[in-house]
């Protein structure tokens, strides 16, 4: 008898392989809706919805069984068992990659789409520690998945002769695949992983050419119009304008009718004592979008205008406002480098960045998750370190905060507290049965935005004992509606509040005309360019135009909308809204429904791609001429960017930091600062770069220059203890003694770590002995930035 024909797997058994992964994927389908239901997204599990994405993974299973058939058959004919094997491994990956995508759509509700390539794997890595962390459940996953396959697979056994031979079987599959692109899906319905895999194809191929004759089409007039003029009773003084952009703060959660009212008691307040747009929209559904849009009008570029490579000339209200006088800073409680963050700001020359590094050790960081995993530092730590910040009165202000509680994993300070008063809110609540099945499975998030509302009403409180409170204009909005929580529908996400409160506001009013983040910077600059001699450039290249400050509702604007990194998919025309090849009118609520109308809507977001694509890749925002601070861009020679990208091409900054300092310890200086030099332009806020870059400036002896990066550092990152260390080093080299028991105290107060260096701060204070050098006088809090200036 002939052994390899025994052993020689059959249509049979590849049916068997097939029937299984069908059978998996409707168990993972079970997993997603049962987790929706128990988390108060869906009313059932086994609705209508259930069986179309039934259909869909049907589907889904019929054009994998298409695929992998003809390469199952040569190899079992080729060698046998390489044929079962290599689809029985190919298909538990790809049931392991649907399982984690279930995962990610069960916990953010919006599927995982061509976004994807928008985020390098340091910001996903960030991610996905922040939002819960790396443990061993996902591995338990894994392994489960794999057992209940193998598990179906071997139940198969009793079944698989009622399955004709290949060419039935295969006119079987093909007939399930074709029927499924007849049936409407929904992203929860449809499989995830044919889901992802389509939107990156679509994504990579769509056309975005640009075929007009203008070059630059974005360039007009600054508007004429003054919306905000007959509001503001405004001083000789140029005013001080402070932004205050709260991470996941939609309309859903507050104002008068909000769908889930009631706990943003002070935002509630304050939104009646100032211009409150109760149907603003953010113009991106995530993080990355809000600073350009808000700050710049600024169009996306393919991933968001942060992740462009090399940015183009641009004009923002931070740069305006600095040609014209006004000290600049930013404040967040995370790491910059995230989204691109600080290369942003380095290019708008702020005065002072806050981010992560820079708190110090009086200040604490939000609690680690069960993975051991922190964003950073809380709300209200945010805003107690930037009330410690002196602020010099001489000169108007504009101040940009970025908070970071309000996200996952939704662990406030104090979070017994806070659940504890969401326990109380709830009984006055008006909201329906589903609605508050929801706030009881979501009480954590519920308790993060009462602590969020506490931590806003503490720094407006504290802005009263600022000097210029009462010339200050505050502007407090969300960056788009928080993810966890069901919306209801399309435009929900972008949704978001729009308060602008100040000592200086002549009257108040409730605004219910549709607006976006994209109006706000040029409503403000028409504002103060109408009251104050600014220096303004003749022409401007603004996304949007002026605020709609009409009381009622209405939507007269063009406002594209990105809901993600690579996914423009929305467009709103009027009271039109284009979404995923839908178009929807918008009602008073910002309910939607069904339209006919609006035929021009998807030919529109059409030209405003091609437009986007050109100006953001082709420098063709603003002019030269135009340009108030040319972009700071270190330039690189041919043969250095070859050098450069010889080492590692790639974008994880920490492995070419690695590759620098072991250039440094073999003394290859020259090699070593280069390399310095290319992560600090794509990463500025890249730490231990700086430090190392000092670090070898010392090495060569050039000490003067070592000593000022070092304090930079100390400056930026009050915290972090490798600075002090270097810097001790530098001052010992150099016999600067008095500098190094000055940096005593100065480490001492500022890192939680100066026991990590009682070396060198013992060396200190015995090489001043031995000087004859006096103990250092300990300096006061607010003379700390001084003595760094001091050589």
């Amino acid at each position: 008898m002939n052994t390899s024909t025994i052993d020689r797997y059959t249509l049979k058994q590849y049916t068997r392989l097939i029937i299984s992964f069908f059978g998996t994927l409707l168990l993972l389908s079970i997993y997603q809706y049962a987790t929706l239901y128990f988390k108060g997204v869906v009313d059932t599990i086994f609705s209508g919805s259930f069986f179309i994405a039934v259909a869909h993974q049907l589907g889904y299973a019929s054009i994998i069984g298409l695929i992998f058939v003809f390469p199952f058959n040569f190899w079992e004919n080729f060698r046998p068992r390489y044929g079962f094997n290599l689809v029985f491994v190919i298909i538990a990956f790809l049931l392991i990659i649907e399982a984690g995508l279930i995962s990610y759509y069960c916990t953010v509700l919006v599927p995982l789409g061509s976004d994807i390539l928008g985020y390098s794997f340091s910001d996903i890595k960030m991610t996905i520690s922040n939002s819960g962390g790396v443990s061993i459940l996902p591995f338990i996953g894994v392994i489960v998945i794999i057992a209940i396959y193998f598990g179906l697979y071997k139940v198969t056994s009793k079944y698989y002769h009622y399955i004709g031979r290949m060419y039935p079987f295969t006119i079987i599959l093909f007939s399930f695949f074709i029927s499924t692109l007849y049936l409407d899906g929904k992203p929860i319905n449809q499989n995830k992983s044919q889901y992802l895999a389509l939107n990156i194809y679509n994504s990579s191929t769509e056309d975005t050419s640009y075929n007009a004759d203008i070059e630059y089409p974005l360039i007009k007039p600054q508007p004429a119009e003054n919306p905000l003029g007959e509001f503001f009773n405004l001083k000789e003084e140029k005013p001080n304008i402070v932004f205050i952009i709260v991470e996941g703060l939609g309309r859903d959660f507050v104002g008068e009718g909000a769908e889930y009212g009631g706990f943003t008691p002070f935002l509630d307040s304050l939104s009646q004592k100032s211009l409150y747009w109760e149907n603003c929209l953010s113009n991106t559904g995530r993080t990355f979008g809000v600073l350009p849009s808000l700050l710049g009008s600024l169009p996306f570029g393919k991933s968001g205008f942060m992740e462009l490579e090399k940015y183009p000339n641009k004009l923002t209200l931070f740069s305006i406002l600095k040609n014209n006088g006004y000290q600049t800073a930013f404040y967040q409680g995370t790491n910059s480098s995230f989204d691109g963050v600080d290369k942003f700001l380095l290019s708008e020359n702020l005065d002072f960045v806050l981010d992560k590094s820079g708190f110090g050790a009086n200040y604490t960081m939000q609690e680690e998750d069960a993975a051991g995993s922190s964003w950073g530092y809380p709300d209200k730590e945010l805003f107690k370190k930037s009330m410690s910040l002196k602020r010099d009165g001489s000169s108007p202000r504009i101040e940009a905060y970025m908070t970071i509680s309000n996200h996952e994993p939704f662990i406030p300070p104090n979070q017994e507290h806070y659940e504890k008063e969401v326990a109380k809110i709830m009984p006055g609540l008006k909201h329906d049965g589903k609605k508050m099945k929801v706030i009881r499975k979501n009480d954590n998030v519920f308790a993060t935005l009462l602590y969020t509302d506490d931590a806003l009403k503490f720094v407006l409180e504290s802005y009263k004992k600022q000097p210029g409170y009462d010339n200050t204009i505050f502007i407090v909005t969300g960056d788009h509606r928080l993810i966890p929580i069901p919306q209801r529908n399309n435009l929900s996400r972008f949704h978001v509040p729009l308060i602008m409160y100040s000592p200086l506001l002549k009257k108040t009013r409730k605004i219910s005309a549709i607006s976006s983040h994209f109006d706000v910077t040029p409503s403000l600059l028409s504002l103060l360019e109408r009251h104050y001699e600014l220096k303004m450039p003749k022409k401007v290249a603004w996304m949007g135009g002026a605020l709609d400050t009409n009381e009622k509702f209405r939507s007269k604007k063009n406002i594209p909308l990105m809901r993600n990194k690579n996914e423009l998919k929305e467009y709103v025309s009027g009271d039109k809204l284009y979404s995923d090849g839908a178009v929807y009118k918008i009602d008073t609520n910002m309910d939607l429904s069904s339209s006919f109308g609006g035929g021009d809507i998807k030919a529109k977001l059409k030209a405003f791609k091609s437009m986007n694509a050109y100006v953001t890749t082709n420098n063709k925002i603003i002019p030269d001429s135009l340009a108030i601070f040319s972009i700071k861009k270190e330039k690189f020679t041919e043969s250095e960017m070859v050098w450069v990208n010889s080492l590692y091409n790639g974008q994880n900054y920490d492995r070419y930091y690695m590759i620098a300092r072991d250039l440094a310890f073999e003394k290859d200086y020259q090699k070593s600062l280069l390399l310095c030099r290319y992560v600090l332009s794509e990463s500025p806020s890249h730490i231990d770069t700086k430090i190392l870059s000092g670090r070898v400036h010392a090495w060569k002896r050039d000490r003067e220059k070592a000593i000022e990066i070092f304090k930079s550092c100390i400056k930026v990152n009050p915290n972090y203890i490798d600075s002090y260390a270097a810097l001790f080093d530098v001052y010992f080299w150099e016999g600067r003694h008095r500098d190094a028991l000055e940096l005593i105290n100065i480490v001492n107060q500022n890192s939680s770590s100066a026991h990590m260096i009682s070396d060198k701060i013992a060396r200190a204070k015995r090489e001043a002995r031995k000087a004859g050098v006096k103990t250092f006088k300990k300096p006061e809090n607010d003379k700390i930035v001084a003595a760094l200036d001091n050589d």
